[in-house]
C-alpha cells in the first residue's frame, strides 16, 4: 500500500486531517491516501527513511498536501527539502493552512510551491475546497512521467 500512495496528507491537526480524509472519501479520492502527523514523517515517508525504509522511494505520491505550522519540522523546511531534491522537485505540493501571513504565502511561492490554499472555518467550504483540490490533482493534473534512473 505504501508503495501506490497518491495523496499524502501531512497535518499535524486530527480535526483537519479527518475532515481533509472525509472531504477526500466522498469524491472517491481517498483510497490511496497516507496521512502523517508532522514534516519529519513527511520526509520520512517521501525518501523512504526511518519507520517507512520498507517503501520503494521511487514510487511517489501524485500530490502533497500540506500544513505549514506543525511541530518538529514546518511545512515550509518541508517544502525547501522537497523542492530543492532532484528525487521529489516534480512533485505537487499544496500548501493548505489556516495562515493568511502575506510572508507565508510569499516563502511558499518563492520555494516552489504549486498551489496555496487557506482551509476555510466552515465544514461545507472546507468540504468543497478539498474536493476541488483533489479532483485537480489526481485526475485533472498532467504530471511528467517518471525518469528511468540509469
Amino acid at each position: 500500500m505504501l508503495n501506490y500512495v497518491e495523496v499524502l496528507l501531512v497535518e499535524d491537526n486530527i480535526h483537519d486531517a479527518e475532515m481533509t480524509i472525509r472531504a477526500l472519501k466522498k469524491v472517491n479520492l481517498a483510497n490511496n491516501l497516507v496521512h502523517v502527523k508532522d514534516g519529519e514523517e513527511a520526509l520520512e515517508f517521501i525518501y523512504a527513511r526511518g519507520k517507512f525504509s520498507d517503501r520503494h522511494s521511487a514510487h511517489l505520491p501524485k500530490v502533497i498536501l500540506l500544513d505549514i505550522k506543525m511541530p518538529k519540522i514546518d511545512g515550509i523546511e518541508v517544502l525547501k527539502q522537497l523542492k530543492g531534491n532532484p528525487l521529489s522537485k516534480t512533485i505537487p505540493v499544496v500548501i493548505m493552512t489556516s495562515s493568511k501571513e502575506e510572508q507565508d504565502i510569499i516563502n511558499s511561492y518563492e520555494l516552489g510551491v504549486n498551489s496555496y490554499v487557506v482551509k476555510p472555518v466552515d465544514f461545507e467550504g472546507f468540504a468543497r475546497a478539498v474536493s476541488q483540490l483533489g479532483l485537480y490533482w489526481l485526475l485533472t493534473n498532467q504530471p511528467p512521467l517518471p525518469q528511468n534512473k540509469q
